[in-house]
């Protein structure tokens, strides 16, 4: 796989998970928080067993170690964003989460200890700035639900840099799917304890159960997992960031929200810093192959 065709995997992963957004704000007041992300990773886990079963089951315990750190990883994530949700909308939810894309650079940096380049540094002040117009009221205060889905974005950068640095070890099929199953896991357990579990009573809540199961879950984890392999955390975090321009655009069109002029200049800005940092990302990958060709020709 071509760095260009991961990177396509990565903009539809984003668009499955835009939708997500929608979904979740559909059950988030009927379904107790860990209930949704019990069922979504479970169903999600029992379907990719059942699919690549000759596959899954030939696994080692590395694998499964790496699986259930990222399981917990996703667990966190959702945990956060399924009460974050609760308190803001969807589309405000999606731009908040793709702070992940200044989160990602930063810890990069510290864990290589290189500074990044000139455009993934202007690409992550422009995704700043759009941020801002989104998140920061008039009285420059943060909402409980914004700093709920704050956490979920660190939380997400972390799974994003430890998903790039597990994949180059083991095989990526096997740990996409067994990250869904510790995530249900870990899910199920805390339900148990915390909350009574609440099975989806009406047809729609059970469409946003198995959309979050088969296009978020069963396919954007397993996805990113192997398309990871072939691209870098930093541009991974710059097309995840994609996410919110969907989530609301899929906000407006089932939801009717509108996030006003400020919310939608925040949101063009931010895709002004995708595309910046993105250019920076092609070249370097093509600049790579020709390396690559080069010692081999030698």
């Amino acid at each position: 796989m071509t760095p260009k065709k991961a990177n396509w995997i990565l903009v539809s992963v984003s668009m499955g998970w835009g939708m997500s957004y929608i979904f979740m704000k559909l059950v988030i007041d009927t379904i107790p928080a860990l209930t949704i992300v019990a069922l979504r990773f479970g169903i999600a886990f029992i379907m990719m067993v059942l699919i690549f079963r000759k596959k899954v089951f030939q696994t080692d315990a590395r694998t499964l170690k790496y699986s259930s750190v990222l399981g917990f990883l996703l667990w966190g994530i959702f945990i956060t964003l399924m009460y974050g949700i609760k308190h803001t909308t969807a589309s405000s939810a999606g731009f908040l989460i793709s702070s992940t894309v200044i989160l990602v650079p930063i810890l990069q940096a510290f864990i290589t200890r290189k500074l990044p380049s000139i455009k993934i540094t202007l690409g992550v002040v422009f995704v700043t700035i759009g941020l801002a117009l989104l998140t920061i009221g008039e009285d420059f205060t943060l909402a409980f639900g914004s700093v709920l889905c704050l956490i979920a974005a660190f939380l997400y950068a972390v799974h994003i840099i430890v998903t790039n640095h597990f994949a180059r070890e083991v095989d990526t099929l096997q740990l996409g799917i067994y990250q869904l199953g510790f995530a249900a896991l870990f899910a199920a357990v805390g339900t148990f304890i915390l909350e009574v579990p609440v099975l989806p009573q009406t047809m729609i809540h059970w469409i946003a159960i198995l959309g979050l199961t088969f296009i978020c879950s069963a396919y954007g984890f397993v996805m990113q997992s192997i398309a990871q392999k072939y691209t870098t955390p930093e541009s991974t975090g710059f097309l995840f960031s994609l996410e919110p321009i969907f989530a609301a655009i899929f906000a407006f069109i089932f939801l009717q929200e509108n996030m006003g002029l400020r919310g939608y200049t925040g949101a063009l800005i931010i895709l002004l810093g995708v595309f910046t940092a993105t250019v920076t990302f092609r070249k370097r990958a093509e600049l790579r192959m020709m390396k690559v060709k080069s010692s081999i020709m030698k």
